[in-house]
């Protein structure tokens, strides 16, 4: 089985590289974000491989970094997700992006993925919350409050807050964390107009 591959660019195509490794040319999968990295024809580059065999092929993806190869891994977990359109979440967004997506429950990101629907980005959101690596710059107490928002299990300062900014024009995930972390900053207690001066001032970070 290979898990990584050294060797030279001989070539590009739309969704793949052919890296030269002591003459074997092996025909790499990537995802966009991916080959844009990847320097010229004619240089040295690494990638880490994930095989994928079947009865009637072999296929080999490439990505590069393990935590880009291990959210491909756990997104082809999710029903209706394939390779292709694995991919196309990784082109779209940096593994950082895409666990902080799940966490805030960011469905609208997740579904600016090509062939990623509303349904299969809630689908996404729900089977991976809590099994997806770690969230990274995303601080679980404020994951847990925006969930706690979403699923309408807070009321009060914190509910008017996150309303005020969605008539605001601000879509309801990125509401609910500006003003989860408004509340973490400000503490226990604060009240609707501080929340909601505090949460602008997430946004405009």
């Amino acid at each position: 089985m290979i898990g990584k591959l050294k060797g030279v660019i001989d070539s590009y195509g739309e969704d793949h590289v052919i890296l030269d490794v002591h003459g074997v040319g092996y025909l790499v999968h990537c995802s966009s974000r991916t080959l844009q990295a990847l320097p010229a024809a004619g240089e040295a580059a690494t990638l880490h491989i994930e095989t994928i065999v079947r009865e009637d092929m072999i296929r080999l993806f490439g990505f590069s970094s393990d935590i880009e190869k291990e959210w491909f891994n756990i997104l082809l977990g999710v029903q209706g997700v394939g390779q292709k359109v694995a991919l196309a979440i990784l082109s779209t967004l940096r593994p950082a992006e895409l666990a902080g997506a799940i966490a805030m429950k960011d469905k609208g990101a997740i579904a600016r993925s090509p062939g990623v629907g509303p349904k299969l980005a809630e689908r996404i959101c729900v089977e991976l919350k809590g099994k997806a690596p770690a969230f990274g710059a995303v601080d679980p107490a404020v994951a847990k409050l925006v969930g706690d928002v979403e699923e309408s299990r807070v009321a009060g300062p914190l509910k008017d807050a996150v309303s005020a900014l969605v008539n605001l024009g601000y879509g309801q995930p990125q509401a609910a964390a500006a003003i989860a972390a408004a509340a973490k900053a400000l503490g226990d207690g604060a009240e609707t107009g501080a929340l909601i001066r505090q949460g602008l001032k997430e946004l405009a970070k």
